[in-house]
């Protein structure tokens, strides 16, 4: 008795591999996401930092430029300081001009605030002119914010290859209003004068987004107002310190009649 030959069955050319391929692209997939997560936990916290440093450098030339715009310029303290002559004593009393000084707060705030918003509007005369920084003014006219690119190996801090690599955006804007604050410091200038300066302190936050993180950083400015020395008189006898013996004075008594 004969048996029929069994027919062998032949796979055609690429078969194989078309069956390993739906076994392979999950697989793929997986090593894909471990590698953006390696490169994201590697990459992000550096080029975070690297664009905070860059973004105070920015941010400080444009208020800088703000406050170049000032009408007036950083006043002698004595014109802000009202000297009032005591009823009870020959004591005089200083207190600083408030309204001086507030209308310097609001017109810093408003120079300040504005050109802010003409940066990130992509007006290039606001910006400052930095060294291997490229801003994307179109960008910045579609979107809120200043971007700009920096090249990879500059934001690693890899010296061979700083200008070299892929250039990664960098984008911030400012979170909220502008606070201007006045804020006075009084120094110990000699015997019974002072040194006095007034000025004010710019507070702007702002959100910093890289291509793998996002952080918030708060960029502050001193800015002066007022400064100068103000002079009081000068006492027949100083004592300075604790442990001092006062000094001696001879006073002259007069004899009796004799």
């Amino acid at each position: 008795m004969k048996f029929p030959y069994a027919r062998r069955r032949r796979l055609r050319p690429g078969a194989g591999k078309r069956r390993l391929l739906p076994l392979l692209l999950p697989f793929g997939l997986i090593l894909m996401a471990a590698f953006f997560y390696a490169l994201n936990a590697r990459l992000g916290p550096a080029l975070a930092d690297y664009a905070e440093v860059q973004t105070q450098k920015i941010a400080s030339e444009v208020i800088a430029k703000a406050i170049d715009a000032r009408t007036a310029n950083v006043l002698d303290i004595n014109d802000i300081i009202e000297y009032v002559p005591s009823e009870q004593s020959e004591m005089v009393t200083a207190k600083l001009n408030t309204e001086i000084i507030n209308r310097f707060i609001a017109e810093t705030h408003g120079l300040v605030s504005d050109h802010l918003e003409m940066a990130e509007a992509g007006e290039l005369n606001t910006l400052p002119k930095l060294e291997n920084i490229e801003y994307d003014v179109e960008t910045m006219k579609d979107r809120d914010g200043i971007v700009f690119f920096v090249p990879l190996g500059q934001a690693l801090g890899m010296p061979i290859i700083g200008n070299l690599g892929p250039k990664i955006p960098i984008r911030f804007h400012v979170i909220g209003d502008v606070h201007a604050n006045p804020n006075t410091e009084i120094r110990e200038f000699g015997i019974n004068n002072a040194l006095v300066q007034v000025d004010a302190i710019i507070q702007v936050n702002v959100r910093i987004i890289v291509p793998f993180a996002s952080k918030q950083s708060r960029v502050e400015q001193r800015i002066p107002i007022a400064i100068g020395l103000v002079q009081g008189q000068v006492p027949h006898i100083f004592n300075k310190g604790e442990n001092v013996d006062p000094p001696s004075i001879e006073v002259p008594i007069p004899l009796p009649d004799e």
